[in-house]
């Protein structure tokens, strides 16, 4: 990327080739995410990807309370 340039040289000899660790240090963590983040599959238990357990619903999904604004009640 910066191979004719004496002071990405100077600063690679001083503090080491820092966007090279770096980008080492991305690949780690994506190769990582991906072994965490793939689904669970165990033959013959019928685990794997799918629908997974059905979640209780959260609060806000659905209707919602409408605030009432100060003054006179309509009838």
């Amino acid at each position: 990327m910066f191979q004719d340039s004496p002071i990405y040289d100077r600063l690679v000899a001083e503090c080491g080739d820092v966007p090279a660790q770096v980008r080492r240090e991305a690949e780690r963590v994506t190769r990582e995410l991906e072994v965490v983040l793939r689904p669970l599959h165990v033959p013959g238990l019928g685990l794997g990807p799918g629908p997974g357990p059905e979640r209780p619903p959260q609060p806000g999904n659905g209707w919602q309370r409408t605030a009432m604004l100060p003054g006179p009640r309509p009838h």
